[in-house]
């Protein structure tokens, strides 16, 4: 093989990025730093202290489920006063709460919805904690609300639908929830 030049790649000696600083550690989260006062900010704009927000106590639960059934009811931007009315009922069944419980964690979720950027929120927790036959349920409950009024609105059944796929809810259980509530 003589005479055939072989084309090497030049070495490069530019300093690689994205490697960490030597030394530099993370500060431990403590409340009297600069860090631990962020994590506390955050904590409070989304939903009480940090071992809340990652433990998943029975009224951020609740209040996951609560402002699901909100999403479903705000989907076709016309809130009817049977929607509304559903959306208790669906709140107590489910939660096993009485209808002045309910209405005050109706009021509760809809503040929460305002604020929220996303379903994944509310959804992320109740896969942690639902099993598949409370999620079905759940599922049956958002086909309620949109039925209320006695239309389902193309933008109520996508929000269904996104969060049943959010829930992990297969498709023969979405329709099979949607059938149960003709009855």
């Amino acid at each position: 093989m003589a005479g055939v030049a072989v084309a090497t790649r030049p070495v490069d000696r530019r300093p690689r990025v994205g490697k960490p600083a030597p030394g530099w550690q993370h500060p431990p989260p403590d409340r009297g730093t600069v860090w631990g006062m962020l994590k506390e900010w955050i904590a409070r704009q989304f939903g009480g202290r940090p071992a809340e927000a990652s433990g998943g106590s029975a009224g951020s639960l609740n209040l996951a489920v609560a402002a699901l059934l909100v999403e479903v009811l705000r989907a076709d931007y016309d809130v009817a006063a049977a929607e509304r009315e559903q959306v208790v009922r669906s709140i107590g069944r489910l939660l096993g709460l009485g209808e002045s419980e309910s209405a005050a964690l109706l009021e509760l979720a809809e503040r929460q919805s305002d604020q929220s950027h996303d379903l994944f929120q509310f959804t992320s927790m109740i896969n942690q904690q639902y099993s598949a036959a409370e999620k079905e349920r759940l599922v049956e409950h958002l086909w309620r609300v949109a039925r209320a009024d006695e239309t389902i609105h193309k933008y109520e059944e996508h929000m269904i639908r996104r969060i049943a796929e959010l829930l992990y809810v297969p498709h023969s259980a979405f329709i099979a929830a949607k059938l149960r509530t003709d009855e």
